[in-house]
């Protein structure tokens, strides 16, 4: 018997809207689903009985505060958090990181492994591995998510990842193969941005952007809750968003690009070319903090092109949130400064404040966005649907 959990039956596009809004939104009234939907009582029943009866949904037995028009309590609807496990990895060039989650997408386990090679074949059996691993403590598995930096051709999994030295690798049919479990391959910069329209900073917004700052820079956008995607995705717009021409030039980068200004790998660099001396990125933001002149420098003029590209999103997405998420957001802390004084020159003087969140994103959160993707599956369908 396989320890893997079936999934349940497809979804029928009503059931499903119905589910997302439950998993999205519940605990949630049945009043407000019917409202947010346009469904009538009848038809939201119609709809909520097989739900509840496979096991997604269930009546949540919390006090009451919603009555339908006869006078009749409404009890909240909820999903069942714990009746399937998913497993999410995020692939990085020397190591993999998985998690599971529940099909509310909250963490419940975590490995790290080393990856010493990028051969595709090895690099499945190692998360095929992590998976069994996992499936031992949580037999109800129902997908895997998987998160690489690099061109995704539409969630089929074929992956073309600089990191990995991969072109046209069939990544999702190697791990499906081994699994039996149905499998997403993402850019990990869009599954973070999946992670958090449906689960975190960016729930029920209808324009919400993120920008990530890491070992490269990531930038996605949601509008009217989905996720904007165009045949550029992936490709490294940041490398030719130029804030500074007469900025920095890296190795990684044109000069005065985004990356070139804010990647981590670019900021080590040019404090290296300035010193002589090789920093890790914690160190150089602690320099900085205490005025030494060349770690100050670099920050400084990263804070500036941080607060510059935060009001070029401002000014042309018109978000009404925007995210700073990744490894690299320390910067805030620390160039605080540079970064409100570059935004308000960047913004009319009358504008409303940008609304402006940060998170630094561990590996494991980058895994968890994977995971959504997963998730994602199970409500929505498979990508071949």
């Amino acid at each position: 018997m396989s320890m893997f959990a079936a999934s349940w039956a497809p979804l029928s596009p009503a059931e499903r809207a119905v589910a997302i809004e439950v998993l999205t939104h519940g605990p949630v009234s049945r009043t407000e689903i019917a409202r947010k939907l346009n469904l009538s009582a009848g038809s939201l029943t119609r709809l909520t009985k097989p739900l509840i009866e496979s096991g997604l949904l269930v009546e949540d037995p919390a006090p009451v505060t919603v009555t339908t028009r006869q006078g009749r309590p409404s009890q909240p609807l909820d999903i069942v958090a714990d009746s399937r496990y998913f497993a999410g990895f995020k692939i990085t060039e020397d190591a993999v990181y998985g998690v599971v989650t529940t099909l509310k997408s909250d963490i419940v386990a975590a490995r790290t492994r080393p990856l010493d090679t990028h051969v595709p074949d090895d690099v499945a059996a190692l998360l095929h591995t992590m998976t069994e691993d996992f499936a031992l403590s949580f037999p109800r598995l129902a997908g895997i998510g998987v998160g690489v930096g690099g061109h995704v051709q539409g969630r089929t999994g074929v992956v073309a990842s600089p990191f990995l030295d991969w072109e046209n690798v069939p990544f999702a049919e190697l791990l499906e193969e081994r699994t039996g479990l149905p499998v997403v391959v993402e850019n990990d910069v869009a599954a973070l941005v999946e992670a958090e329209a449906w689960f975190g900073a960016g729930r029920g917004l209808d324009r919400f952007a993120v920008l990530t700052i890491g070992a490269g820079i990531g930038y996605g956008l949601v509008i009217g809750g989905q996720l904007v995607r165009t045949p550029d995705d992936s490709r490294g717009v940041g490398r030719r968003w130029i804030i500074d021409p007469h900025g920095p030039l890296t190795p990684d980068g044109d000069r005065g690009s985004v990356v070139s200004l804010l990647a981590i790998p670019s900021i080590r660099y040019q404090v290296r070319a300035a010193t002589g001396r090789d920093h890790t990125y914690d160190e150089i933001l602690t320099l900085a903090a205490a005025g030494d002149p060349m770690a100050a420098r670099v920050v400084t003029e990263a804070g500036r092109a941080l607060g510059t590209v935060v009001a070029q999103i401002a000014n042309f997405a018109m978000p009404e949130k925007i995210l700073l998420a990744g490894e690299g957001v320390g910067l805030v802390d620390v160039a605080g400064p540079a970064i409100r004084s570059a935004l308000h020159a960047n913004r009319h003087p009358l504008a409303d404040p940008v609304a402006l969140e940060t998170k630094i994103s561990d590996f494991n959160d980058w895994a968890r966005g994977a995971a959504v993707l997963a998730i994602q599956i199970l409500v929505l369908g498979t990508p071949k649907d």
